[in-house]
């Protein structure tokens, strides 16, 4: 993200220009940035395959609409943040860990906390890691990321009565021996709530609604349920709706390369009118709870 107002080692924030929204979006997978104590054995290529490229420059133009954007500076490949603290594969570990743990099918899967894999059959790191390091991720880059997301829906919060939370990813056209859709060609975009757990009822319906009449190939909790941080932040009973976008990457860049091509600025353009809408469907409807209460 160029040009950022604020930046911190783990992340960097665009606040939102002039008249703030109930919209927050986040980005977690969309840094590169390599950790100077990060030396993993799987190639470069490999490691770019698990990289969300570019998705923080397609939501460049949340800010104009009151929408402030937060996106990781590291890489997701290094600690993921959109897994559970105790999402940690144990074989991934030196040691013992100190505390119990809760591996998912992610962790079974190579794609935990730490992954294991970076992609099917290729080894992230050529020996388990030290404790004391994999704590050290946690400290420095996990827990400050979502210690921000969490400060801005708050603020949202507060200010409005309610927040909408838009955690943005991009996904590969078809899935590989790590996903569950391995082989499947995948749609344009998929919106996701955890089968309606962490959202208002209706708001993944208006947003499949919208991609679909801008004539994008959309579903809803296929193949994308949502991860951690909408399970995490997602409250539709307290006013706190949380959704997950994946994006497929063939729509805007070429997945070789991770170049943009020439769909990159019609649905960045995309994007920032989603972007105004969604604020402006916020703000009416923190209006008429307003009225209601």
């Amino acid at each position: 993200m160029a040009g950022p107002d604020a930046h911190e080692p783990s992340f960097v924030v665009r606040p939102a220009a002039g008249a703030a929204s109930p919209v927050v979006f986040d980005s977690p997978h969309s840094g590169f940035a390599w950790p100077a104590d990060w030396r993993p054995s799987a190639p470069r290529e490999a490691i770019r395959t698990t990289w969300d490229a570019h998705v923080d420059r397609l939501l460049e133009g949340a800010a104009a609409a009151g929408v402030p954007l937060l996106a990781a500076a590291f890489p997701r490949a290094y600690i993921d943040v959109n897994r559970a603290e105790d999402d940690l594969d144990p074989s991934v570990l030196a040691a013992p860990w100190p505390s119990p743990l809760a591996p998912t099918d992610y962790s079974r899967r190579g794609m935990g906390l730490i992954r294991r894999l970076a992609l099917p059959d290729v080894p992230m790191y050529e020996a388990p890691l030290p404790v004391p390091e994999v704590q050290a991720r946690l400290v420095g880059h996990y827990r400050p990321y979502r210690a921000r997301l969490g400060a801005l829906l708050d603020a949202a919060h507060a200010q409005h009565g309610h927040v909408w939370h838009v955690d943005w990813h991009s996904m590969k056209s078809r899935g590989n021996a790590m996903n569950v859709d391995a082989g499947a060609a995948r749609p344009e975009i998929v919106v996701s709530d955890r089968r309606g757990t962490t959202a208002a009822p209706g708001l993944v319906a208006r947003l499949v609604g919208w991609f679909t009449l801008r004539g994008y190939r959309t579903l809803a909790n296929d193949p994308y349920q949502g991860g951690d941080l909408v399970r995490t932040f997602g409250d539709p009973a307290r006013g706190r709706s949380s959704v997950q976008v994946e994006i497929n990457r063939s729509l805007y860049m070429d997945e070789a390369t991770c170049e943009p091509h020439a769909g990159f600025a019609p649905l960045q353009a995309d994007l920032s009118a989603l972007a105004r809408e969604l604020a402006a469907w916020a703000r009416e409807a923190a209006r008429e709870a307003a009225r209601d209460g």
